[in-house]
């Protein structure tokens, strides 16, 4: 054998390796994901799911730029047989073989999961189910069964309490019970030994805390005011006062489109209804932030045991509120707001 054909030879076999590397370079590297899309696609694989069932998802959402190259690289790896169920984002900058390595070993990519600014237990079961992979209804049926709220501590009315408004992050996959022990611990985290003697000092247990705190959220978003409503509502109550609390009445009608409460509203016969019955309500009348509860735990001591939205000179509601030690100045700042309303022609 000549040198030249050797050296020939050993050329041609170099090329053949170099073309081949970089052919399967580009088959693992190049992003084959969301390309010109704008944002990443999060693909859920569901326990049971198949290596069909995957891609059908990822063709039905238009995710491969190159079909072809994902099912070569994913039958080589053996992808079929070890597909993981779980939340995964592949990237825009993800090529084949970093997507296919995630799949194999399940890593998974968590929920952030955000809710606040919930009213009702239905909103936050639909919030919530629409996340995980137990769904809204598993949900629905554990937060409306006695037996389980008992476990945590509370009834069918005031397990919203247990649901502090935060960021948490949590697995897609997580079951149903996992995801309930979760929120349970964040809660008793948040519940400290200062805070709890606080609440004992009030009178008041946890949940009974939680509730008045969804109170003075619904009355404002005013987080330095929150302190000064919740000392007017505890005022109210030393004294056997009704709370005649708006948001209550609103809350009873299940109407969250009432903007002024009248008689008309007032009259109805509701265990939610302050002007009708004495104390707190059985439950929040929405899921409290925590500077609504550590509003409650800290409220400002004084006198007043009346508000009303403030005006301004120019008969705009400034969010903020007057308050008022006796009935009559009350009726005073109670005059001007309804001053407002009409000028507003809010009925």
């Amino acid at each position: 054998m000549s040198r030249n054909f050797q050296i020939g030879l050993f050329v041609t076999v170099t090329v053949i390796i170099t073309s081949f590397s970089f052919y399967f370079w580009q088959l693992a590297k190049t992003p084959n994901f969301q390309q010109g899309k704008d944002k990443d696609f999060a693909l859920l694989i569901p326990a049971g799911a198949t290596y069909e069932t995957v891609l059908d998802s990822l063709k039905k959402n238009d995710v491969l730029n190159d079909q072809m190259s994902f099912r070569f690289l994913a039958k080589l790896l053996d992808l079929p047989k070890k597909v993981k169920p779980g939340r995964y984002v592949l990237t825009r900058k993800m090529g084949n073989l970093e997507a296919i390595q995630k799949l194999r070993n399940g890593s998974q990519d968590a929920v952030r999961l955000t809710f606040n600014n919930i009213r009702l237990k239905e909103d936050l079961v639909k919030r919530i189910g629409a996340k995980f992979a137990f769904g809204a209804d598993t949900l629905g049926r554990l937060l409306n069964d006695p037996q389980v709220c008992q476990k945590y501590g509370f009834d069918t009315t005031n397990i919203v309490s247990m649901f502090l408004p935060n960021t948490y992050e949590i697995f897609w996959t997580t079951k149903v019970d996992k995801f309930l022990g979760r929120m349970h611990d964040e809660y008793n985290k948040f519940w400290t030994p200062e805070r709890i003697a606080k609440a004992k000092t009030l009178g008041y247990s946890k949940a009974e805390v939680s509730v008045m705190a969804s109170i003075v959220d619904a009355e404002t978003n005013r987080t330095d005011e929150m302190p000064r409503i919740a000392g007017v509502y505890l005022n109210r109550i030393k004294q056997s006062m009704p709370l005649q609390a708006d948001p209550t009445v609103i809350f009873a009608w299940r109407d969250f489109s009432i903007k002024r409460v009248t008689s008309k509203y007032s009259a109805l016969n509701s265990p939610y209804n302050t002007y009708r019955v004495l104390g707190l309500p059985p439950g929040p009348i929405n899921i409290p932030s925590t500077d609504a509860i550590n509003a409650v735990l800290n409220a400002e001591q004084h006198d007043y045991l009346y508000f009303c939205v403030k005006i301004d000179p120019d008969g705009k509601l400034l969010g903020y509120h007057d308050f008022a030690v006796t009935y009559e100045d009350h009726l005073k700042n109670a005059k001007i707001y309804q001053e407002a309303l009409n000028k507003l022609n809010i009925k």
